[in-house]
């Protein structure tokens, strides 16, 4: 591992709309590829990387108003995120680079089902394993698989990827005196009322120390910089 970088196993926390990229359709192919050519550039350091993907691409769930039951919603997300963890999966083979998806249910034989120790032998052989189907129950977001997933499998920090280059007092779209935070500890974050992941992810990874890192994924440098510490690439909440 470069003696640069501070992580040894990371998950990185993608949404389903990081895949469509400026498209109209729900992938773009120079969107994907280029998700693959920046996770390469991570594994050439030696760095360990899982992902968990969301399906804003595909799905946005049950609408207020819309009469749909939530629970069939939430499983109709699940199945997008499988898809699009196939989707990646195979991008990451035609790259050359050896991948598996994970699936919190069983699709046989489309994906294996989530297998803890598999998982982790998989990324000790520089795999990326990316999980799918969320947790396999509704009313748990993609958010919350991800801090599971990370602890489940011991990664050192989850990576959030998102359009703005941290953690900010409000949207800086919309606010331009919005303050940037480069660094905060939980209980800050917390006070300040900031919304960095979900409430029950967070929670997971306050009472875990797991620490997160808030990133601009269409800066096509900032996700090595994060990685090195770099908090002018964006926000670490610890």
């Amino acid at each position: 591992m470069s003696s640069d970088c501070q992580f040894h196993r990371i998950l990185l926390k993608l949404s389903g709309e990081s895949l469509k990229g400026n498209s109209d359709t729900p992938y773009s192919e120079e969107a994907v590829k280029s998700i693959v050519e920046r996770v390469k550039l991570i594994l050439a350091e030696g760095v360990e990387v899982a992902i968990v993907v969301g399906a804003g691409n595909l799905w946005r769930g049950a609408t207020r108003g819309s009469g749909m039951d939530r629970v069939r919603a939430d499983y109709m997300g699940m199945l997008g995120t499988v898809m699009n963890a196939m989707n990646l999966c195979e991008h990451f083979h035609m790259a050359g680079i050896p991948s598996t998806v994970q699936s919190s249910v069983a699709i046989n034989p489309m994906v294996h089902q989530f297998d803890r120790e598999a998982a982790v032998r998989a990324l000790e052989a520089g795999q990326v394993v990316i999980f799918g189907g969320g947790l396999g129950s509704p009313y748990f977001t993609t958010d919350t698989t991800a801090v599971m997933r990370a602890l489940e499998t011991g990664c050192d920090a989850v990576i959030k990827a998102t359009k703005v280059d941290g953690v900010y007092s409000a949207d800086p779209k919309l606010d331009p005196a919005a303050e940037r935070f480069p660094e905060l500890s939980f209980d800050e974050a917390l006070a300040r009322h900031l919304k960095i992941l979900d409430s029950t992810a967070f929670t997971m990874c306050r009472d875990n120390a797991l620490p997160i890192i808030v990133f601009n994924f269409n800066d096509t440098d900032a996700f090595r910089k994060v990685l090195r510490g770099d908090t002018e690439a964006g926000s670490i909440i610890s």
